[in-house]
């Protein structure tokens, strides 16, 4: 019969990462993290990472890939006020008017127009 090693690793011990390039699992210790300008990321809770999107990788050279990819995707502000606007929608009371919308977003009301409009075309281009 075989025994374990009492310092021998257990599979559910070791965490795995996710390469957002090749999609390569990997041990987390040999991951390579960056962040990267995305107009369409609202950080959950820390309005200063608005715009920016974490990254992972399996190596340099694939976070310098993605780091490209990402340095030639147009950063629309209108599409990072209506992430805003989303996240307030859907972590708070349903229902704001347009003062509580514009103070919980930190935005002003033509900027918020602005973002609705930007969301309701892009919808229209596809769903259509």
């Amino acid at each position: 019969m075989w025994k374990r090693g009492k310092r021998a690793r257990r599979s559910e011990d070791l965490q795995l990462e996710l390469c957002d390039l090749c999609a390569r699992t990997f041990p987390a210790g040999e991951a390579v993290r960056g962040y990267v300008p995305d107009s369409s990321s609202a950080h959950p809770t820390d309005d200063w990472s608005d715009g920016l999107r974490r990254v992972t990788a399996c190596g340099e050279a694939h976070l310098d890939a993605i780091r490209e990819t990402y340095r030639r995707r147009p950063f629309v502000q209108e599409e990072l006020w209506a992430a805003k606007i989303t996240r307030v929608l859907t972590s708070g009371p349903p229902g704001l008017t347009m003062e509580r919308l514009a103070r919980r977003t930190g935005l002003h009301e033509p900027d918020i127009r602005r973002a609705i409009a930007w969301h309701n075309e892009r919808r229209r281009r596809t769903d259509g």
